[in-house]
């Protein structure tokens, strides 16, 4: 398994991207992007979902004990800009206990720490004030929403510079073998073009145009 984590993060999110068209499947989750370039993360998906806080409060949890190394904290905060749900201690934990990353349809704060690290953090943005009295985990290892697609527990995450794609888990075969084949058509269309070839004749012969197109 963590050598096809590592194989799909060197593919990138746009090569699986276009494999999850191919297969008409849903996954390019819109609106999150990594807090810094340069950062790559795939791994199954360990999912919270939080609601506002009521009364009295709730926690934000301490869901990160129960995550696996190599697993991606997906956190579910409804698209909320005002109040975080990750912070410098859950860095500092996830770094050190080495997980794959965090992607969070929500913002991060203390992102120096993440920074420095290298920490691969995927959020909608960022922002100082605490989720703390404001938002509680309601369910961990449920369905979430990821920007506008479903991740269930378990389902492959993975992110870099062009944002994050969400894999079902049950596809992951099909949806790995695809891309590989995608890349390394892509990689063909690249070389001929280096050797001298226009892009027009170099796309036609390998059929770019469709690469992406559901069959």
């Amino acid at each position: 398994m963590a050598d096809t984590m590592s194989r799909l993060a060197e593919l990138g999110t746009a090569t699986i991207s276009d494999a999850l068209d191919r297969l008409g499947l849903p996954g390019s989750a819109h609106g999150i992007a990594p807090l810094a370039n340069g950062t790559r993360m795939a791994g199954p998906a360990y999912t919270v979902r939080y609601v506002p806080a009521g009364d009295p409060a709730g926690t934000v949890g301490d869901y990160v004990d129960d995550i696996p190394d190599g697993g991606v904290a997906v956190l579910d905060n409804q698209g909320r800009t005002d109040a975080t749900v990750w912070g410098d201690i859950l860095t500092t934990y996830a770094h050190r206990h080495r997980l794959a990353g965090t992607a969070i349809w929500g913002v991060c704060r203390d992102v120096r720490v993440a920074l420095e690290t290298g920490y691969p953090m995927f959020s909608a943005g960022r922002f100082m004030r605490t989720g703390k009295d404001r938002v509680e985990v309601a369910d961990v290892q449920v369905p979430v929403a990821l920007g506008d697609v479903q991740v269930r527990p378990g389902d492959i995450v993975v992110g870099d510079d062009d944002g994050v794609v969400v894999i079902p888990s049950h596809r992951l075969d099909e949806v790995f073998a695809l891309a590989e084949d995608i890349g390394t058509t892509e990689d063909a269309i690249a070389a001929a073009v280096v050797d001298g070839m226009s892009i027009t004749d170099a796309r036609a012969k390998f059929g770019y145009h469709t690469l992406q197109r559901k069959a």
